[in-house]
């Protein structure tokens, strides 16, 4: 570990990737429906994975995937499903690949803007983060009674690979939830943001 990383979440001192992603952006209150968007697919693929295998290849998902944008993604067809297959520098699920297409398309189905899938999930909290107070990294929950509501609502919508587990980690990423330790820096940080 980085001697000036002493008090940070433990495993963001692993890797300089880590290090950058819990820095910039882990954790701080997002309320940008595209922005969402994206996370919640990254979280998709990273399911069973490991999220450094996610993380170094976010650029390369990034192009694959037109940029996240739901409009786009929602009107695949076979050719562009193929394409992404065959396409070496993401992960090649097809599962995975299906479900962010069918994703898209409910987003565009039942959402009529941006604002309306952010707060979709904000509106669970009242707009306004749940702040914990976790002093280890094994006081925090794989998932919560509050993302299995969520789960649960979402696959009545049609949403795909967003169980429980998956939905907790989004709610940490897009700082739904903030899971810093109270000894790392972004714990305060992230509540002023």
């Amino acid at each position: 570990m980085p001697s000036d990383r002493e008090g940070f979440c433990s495993w963001s001192n692993s890797h300089d990737i880590y290090m950058q992603y819990h820095d910039d952006e882990w954790g701080k209150p997002e309320f940008d429906g595209r922005k969402l968007f994206e996370m919640l697919t990254l979280e998709t693929f990273q399911s069973g994975l490991s999220w450094i295998i996610i993380l170094k290849k976010r650029d390369n998902f990034k192009i694959a995937f037109d940029n996240f944008n739901p409009k786009v993604i929602s009107r695949y067809n076979n050719k562009k499903i193929k394409e992404l297959m065959e396409d070496r520098s993401i992960v090649r699920n097809k599962k995975k690949i299906l479900s962010t297409i069918n994703n898209a398309k409910i987003y565009s189905n039942e959402f009529k803007s941006s604002n309306e899938f952010s707060d979709f999930f904000w509106k669970y909290v009242d707009h306004k983060p749940i702040i914990n107070s976790r002093k280890e990294l094994r006081e925090i929950p794989k998932d919560t009674e509050l993302s299995k509501k969520i789960s649960k609502k979402m696959k009545e919508l049609g949403f795909s690979f967003c169980g429980p587990v998956t939905v907790y980690s989004f709610m940490q990423a897009s700082g739904i939830v903030n899971d810093h330790l109270v000894s790392c820096p972004h714990y305060l940080k992230c509540q002023k943001d």
